[in-house]
């Protein structure tokens, strides 16, 4: 009989690798912060897999809630209604900011960004759609589209009438200034290219309040609430990508509140969750809402809201309730950046670590003075960061590694024993980037 490795060689591709040279490491389990491989080797995951175990693995709740779903119904047509639809969206209406008030239900985040963008467009009769250059909002055409990640460029040429604006990275400033004395050049800058590119002619602006799997770039205090404006002034939308930033995972609800900011659109997965069950969502304010009262709605998937889905959702909504998880997030978090700034300071191969909540990353570089990044952008394993990440991985911490960032978003269950845990491996493994200068 064919073990699982030779079967999924033969017959599977897998995600964002090499077929042929990609390691096999098969996992039979996970319970809480923790997950194991058939050797029985347990890890931490302190990046809660692609940032979306937010309360951890198996959690028995939301699997008996998934059971008796599937007892109930398993699938029925978006056309029809069903009762775990409708409950979902209350809750996640409860919690989202401002008058963001009606939900579309999709699979995923990628999905999410599709849709939002052939829903702005529609809204607005505006075609263009501004998009940062180190953002990253999924593989789908659209998400792909607005990505400015480096995995698009295989699959140009994608949508036109995107439009590309830089990141609010303080640390690599693309204007060469220094916060905060820097006139928030990051946000005047979407306003001078809103000019150029006409204003009435530009649908949306899409940003992750937090970039995620680029970098971690936690932005000024001013900047979110200044694009808010921007976009005010001339009529564009501001949708806000809260795939990674949402349910917690900065210490509020959604990445948005951190600045008090509310935007028109919202689009959602991961936490919502877990990944126990795919699902994502659009949430548009009540504005949108009350234009398609009057305006048919062209968009649909075949397992929107899907029955199971939705109530793998209310379950773990409920947990988030039941067990403070945000405000786990918020203390954690705390402690987090605490140790970050320690091993900042101790190891010289780190030049900056960013974080809020449980969201932060640590970037390596060659040198301070420079910034030179230890391992090339976008460019093959360099060789170190692939010894950090066995180093890691002897010690039972599973960290995501990318380009020269160590990415530490942990679940946000995650306590302060296991915290300190996942924090002097990293530490520990930070030598061999120190040794490596």
């Amino acid at each position: 009989m064919a073990s699982a490795e030779e079967l999924e060689r033969k017959y599977v591709l897998r995600s964002w690798a090499v077929q042929g040279s990609m390691p096999y490491e098969e996992i039979v389990g996970g319970e809480g912060c923790w997950f194991w491989e058939k050797s029985g080797k347990k890890y931490l995951d302190f990046s809660s897999q692609w940032v979306n175990t937010n309360i951890g693995h198996q959690h028995p709740k939301v699997i008996e809630a998934i059971k008796e779903q599937a007892e109930k119904l398993c699938y029925i047509a978006p056309n029809f209604g069903n009762e775990t639809r409708g409950k979902l969206a209350e809750q996640i209406v409860k919690y989202t900011p401002g008058d963001l008030n009606k939900v579309f239900f999709t699979l995923g985040g990628g999905e999410s960004n599709d849709n939002a963008i052939n829903l702005v467009r529609q809204v607005t009769g505006r075609y263009k759609v501004m998009a940062r250059y180190r953002s990253y909002h999924g593989t789908t055409l659209g998400g792909l589209s607005i990505s400015g990640d480096p995995r698009r460029q295989p699959a140009e040429p994608l949508l036109p009438g995107i439009v590309r604006l830089f990141d609010p990275y303080c640390y690599r400033c693309s204007f060469g200034q220094t916060y905060p004395g820097c006139g928030l050049e990051c946000a005047e800058h979407i306003r001078e290219v809103m000019l150029y590119e006409g204003p009435e002619s530009i649908a949306a602006v899409f940003l992750e309040p937090v970039t995620g799997t680029n970098g971690v770039f936690v932005p000024p205090k001013e900047y979110l609430p200044r694009v808010r404006e921007i976009c005010d002034e001339f009529g564009v939308l501001l949708v806000a990508d809260e795939v990674m930033t949402g349910w917690g995972r900065t210490g509020k609800w959604f990445g948005v509140e951190n600045w008090d900011v509310v935007p028109d659109v919202m689009t959602m997965a991961k936490g919502v969750t877990q990944g126990y069950m795919p699902l994502g969502a659009v949430v548009v304010s009540q504005k949108i809402a009350d234009y398609y009262d009057d305006n048919f709605f062209w968009y649909g998937l075949t397992y929107s809201g899907h029955p199971l889905a939705c109530a793998a959702g209310i379950a773990t909504v409920k947990i988030y309730e039941e067990e403070n998880l945000i405000d786990n997030s918020a203390r954690m978090g705390a402690k987090l950046k605490n140790r970050l700034d320690q091993i900042k300071e101790k190891h010289p191969s780190v030049g900056d670590v960013r974080s809020i909540g449980l969201f932060s990353s640590i970037e390596l570089v060659k040198d301070r003075e420079t910034k030179e990044p230890l391992a090339p952008w976008n460019g093959p394993d360099p060789g170190i960061m692939a010894k950090i990440n066995k180093c890691l991985r002897d010690k039972g911490v599973y960290v995501y590694i990318r380009w020269n960032y160590l990415f530490i978003a942990p679940p946000l269950a995650i306590n302060e024993e296991e915290l300190k845990f996942g924090l002097d491996a990293v530490d520990e493994c930070l030598e061999l980037a120190d040794k490596a200068l």
